[in-house]
């Protein structure tokens, strides 16, 4: 029995609210059961150095957690003067999961960057953070096509997250925080909404797993990303 009670496939209770914030090109507030993190897509008529008469755009993210998205208060990253490493390789891995499905050719030498800020944390910040992030970006492209800026929305699909582990001996979709923190496995997967592989992080917490069980969880991922597209569709008003 999961602490939540759920069964070992099933999704937490998520929202994904739209045009949360009032002026943002896009914004979603992504909640995954306990866990809410605000994502707000800005477009600037810039691009970093590197990309500048290349005629390509370029999509980026920062993420951060709120001093009491927690149990306990945590000093903000910008008293101390500098970025946690854990924030650093989320933020990361967010844009790239972002760009897996961006024709950055398309865009023109635009850069669109996705704020995502975790209000409260319960397990899964970095997923629900890249599901409501491709909501807020979606918006942000349908914005700039509206406005006569881009022809097509620059999108080759969609991209959702989800985690998954070894919670007593059983493989179950989507850790709250008591699974996460007692979990013997615990894997993070970036799937396309049609299941294909953009980023996978799995570790062992206990003893090593198998590639059954691996296997497992993956096909776990792929089920809880298609439904997290479809509520990432529904959201936005798109068949």
């Amino acid at each position: 029995m999961r602490p939540s009670g759920r069964a070992f496939d099933q999704l937490r209770s998520i929202e994904l609210i739209t045009g949360f914030s009032k002026y943002a090109e896009g914004s979603c507030l992504a909640k995954f059961g306990d866990t809410h993190v605000l994502c707000c897509a800005t477009v600037e008529e810039k691009v970093p150095s590197f990309l500048r008469n290349t005629g390509k755009g370029w999509v980026t993210a920062e993420y951060g957690m709120l001093p009491r998205s927690t149990h306990s208060r945590t000093d903000r990253e910008a008293a101390k003067g500098r970025q946690s490493g854990r924030t650093q390789e989320i933020q990361r891995l967010i844009g790239r999961s972002l760009r897996s499905v961006t024709h950055l050719t398309q865009m023109g030498e635009m850069q669109v960057k996705v704020d995502c800020d975790v209000l409260q944390a319960d397990g899964g910040t970095r997923t629900a953070a890249i599901t409501g992030a491709w909501v807020a970006l979606r918006m942000a492209f349908q914005r700039m096509v509206e406005r006569g800026v881009l022809k097509t929305i620059p999108l080759s699909g969609q991209v959702a997250a989800v985690s998954c582990g070894l919670y007593s001996g059983a493989a179950v979709l989507d850790l709250d925080y008591p699974e996460d923190s007692n979990c013997q496995a615990d894997s993070n997967f970036v799937l396309t909404g049609e299941g294909q592989i953009v980023e996978i992080q799995g570790t062992a917490e206990d003893k090593p797993f198998s590639t059954d069980q691996f296997l497992e969880l993956l096909r776990l991922a792929q089920k809880g990303v298609s439904e997290l597209a479809a509520l990432q569709r529904a959201a936005l008003g798109i068949e």
